[in-house]
């Protein structure tokens, strides 16, 4: 099981859900654990009910049925598929409203799912916070010259019960990006991969659950899309200035402006 889970964090995300089936198909006694565990891209879903599109995810499944955020139906239909309590369903429906309106502010559009659920022992509750943008070129939302490029963002924030006025919030956020680039002077570039973190806090039940956890997942967003530009692009970037130098940066103090001025010189001379 470790091995099966130390492969998966090396496996690109755009490759992951291949090699997912590939390790169920090996480890049948360890599926329950494997999909509870390992992150995928995340697949949509339509409402018919709602007419409104859904993200699917281990934490809105039942057997082979998806619960919609929306109408609180399975997709197929599922006749005793699990629901959250009548409090928690309210909750839920507000957390959906308000993150749709973060997702439209900070992605420009995409798909967003908050799904929430009592835990099998002990008081509180947990949430999952899903956000997907795709801007490929057949996608809602393409950007300069990309022709495939998905960004998934997972967050799920465990809540404790309240003691004192203050409850204990754990959030665990997975981003997964894949892109792809297609351009005539650059050629064909591409790059995935993903991160996760953890951050921990308590903070006052007066501020109420929905505004604690929202600020949690704005200011974790913020450092995994920092990390992601440093990690990704920045070492990337390094690389191929290395082993390439644009020309458009080239001086006459740098190695590879002083070798293209020497060369120079030695035509003219000639």
């Amino acid at each position: 099981m470790e091995a099966a889970m130390d492969l998966m964090r090396r496996m690109p995300p755009s490759l992951s859900q291949n090699a997912l089936s590939s390790l169920l198909a090996l480890l049948p006694e360890h599926s329950p654990e494997l999909l509870s565990r390992v992150d995928q891209p995340l697949q949509v879903a339509n409402d018919a009910y709602s007419g409104k599109d859904f993200l699917l995810c281990d934490y809105n499944r039942d057997g082979d049925s998806y619960r919609s955020p929306w109408s609180n139906k399975y997709y197929p239909p599922l006749e005793d598929g699990a629901q959250p309590s009548t409090d928690l369903r309210k909750l839920e429906v507000e957390a959906n409203d308000i993150f749709a309106i973060y997702r439209d502010q900070y992605y420009e559009g995409g798909i967003s799912s908050v799904y929430m659920w009592e835990p099998d022992e002990g008081e509180g509750f947990a949430s999952c916070f899903l956000i997907k943008k795709d801007g490929s070129q057949t996608g809602q939302g393409r950007r300069g010259f990309l022709q495939q490029g998905v960004w998934d963002a997972i967050h799920v924030v465990e809540v404790g019960a309240e003691d004192e006025g203050t409850a204990h919030y754990c959030l665990t956020s997975t981003v997964m990006l894949s892109m792809t680039t297609s351009d005539k002077p650059s050629g064909t570039f591409k790059l995935s991969g993903s991160i996760t973190r953890q951050m921990a806090a308590d903070m006052l039940v007066a501020d109420g659950h929905l505004s604690n956890m929202g600020r949690m997942i704005e200011e974790m967003e913020s450092k995994l899309r920092n990390a992601l530009d440093q990690v990704y692009f920045g070492k990337t970037r390094e690389m191929v200035f290395t082993l390439r130098q644009p020309i458009g940066v080239l001086t006459s103090t740098s190695a590879t402006g002083q070798s293209l001025q020497k060369s120079i010189v030695n035509d003219m001379h000639r």
